[in-house]
């Protein structure tokens, strides 16, 4: 049985947030998430995450259901799921700075900076929940 408080919370967080990668790809490959005027990088650079982050959904659905029914493998798989998360935003922010990603519209900014500070953000925090 795990105890710490506020379990539901983390693993509500956990749905939605693998929720959220799911609907972001459908998103980018239905509507056009992308940026007007993208670096030419961008679409090469972009098409490399579906794959790893579909995997790191279905582990952060898995960990959210493992929580919700009291499993102890759900906080594993949370501490496998918070270091993917901090890698994943991490690395977005790198190369949204250094592709000036940001600067392109006020939506880029807006979408990019949440995806990347929740990323690292809930990453961190899963972490020191979980430890």
């Amino acid at each position: 049985m795990i105890k710490i408080k506020g379990l539901k919370a983390i693993a509500i967080l956990e749905l939605l947030t693998g929720i959220g990668f799911i609907l972001f790809w459908i998103g980018f490959f239905t509507i056009g998430l992308a940026p007007e005027n993208p670096p030419q990088c961008y679409f090469p650079y972009e098409h490399s995450f579906p794959l790893p982050d579909i995997i790191l959904s279905i582990t952060i659905l898995a960990s959210a259901i493992l929580l919700l029914k009291n499993k102890e493998y759900g906080k594993t798989l949370s501490l496998v799921c918070s270091g993917g998360l901090m890698f994943l935003g991490i690395l977005d922010f790198s190369f949204n700075i250094q592709n000036g990603i940001y600067l392109i519209s006020t939506l880029d900014l807006i979408l990019n900076a949440f995806i990347n500070i929740w990323c690292v953000a809930f990453g961190l925090g899963l972490y020191l929940k979980m430890r």
